[in-house]
């Protein structure tokens, strides 16, 4: 069986929040999730030592070039991000296409994906508007004191 992750993620790869600021967005997310028309798994959050990758499982398989607008197989950032599994912290790198410098985190991939040390996850949430919308999102954002941003992963 698979299963379905809503991610929410800071904007800024390095940044967390204080833990009472992530225990209140965290309820409040699944308050999203919760009612007659709304259910999750699960609803938790996590502060990781470092910056981890948060990938959108088996969605993603391109990324466009922002100085070129050539289209460049995902198996790239993977190659990348097994070379500094150890330190995510450094995301600049000169794109395959045509050598411009980029940020992993600010890349236009066909499904989004980015890098975190802060996290909100929703397991198998279902209700009207799969996703939070711009407004629940900046919701989050002001409970947490920084702009957050979202992952859709399906593995």
């Amino acid at each position: 069986m698979s299963d379905n992750w809503i991610r929410i993620i800071p904007t800024t790869p390095t940044w967390a929040p204080q833990i009472p600021n992530a225990e209140t967005a965290t309820a409040y997310v699944r308050s999203l999730f919760t009612g007659p028309t709304a259910s999750a798994d699960d609803v938790t959050h996590s502060i990781h030592a470092g910056v981890a990758f948060i990938d959108s499982g088996v969605n993603t398989s391109s990324v466009t070039c922002s100085a070129c607008g050539k289209v460049t197989d995902v198996a790239w950032v993977f190659d990348i991000i097994d070379e500094r599994a150890e330190d995510l912290s450094q995301l600049d790198a000169a794109m395959p296409c045509c050598g411009a410098s980029a940020n992993l985190n600010d890349l236009n991939y066909d499904w989004p994906m980015a890098f975190a040390r802060f996290e909100i996850e929703v397991m198998n949430g279902t209700r009207d508007g799969y996703e939070l919308d711009v407004t629940e999102l900046d919701h989050v954002g002001s409970l947490l004191g920084h702009s957050v941003r979202q992952v859709l992963q399906h593995i």
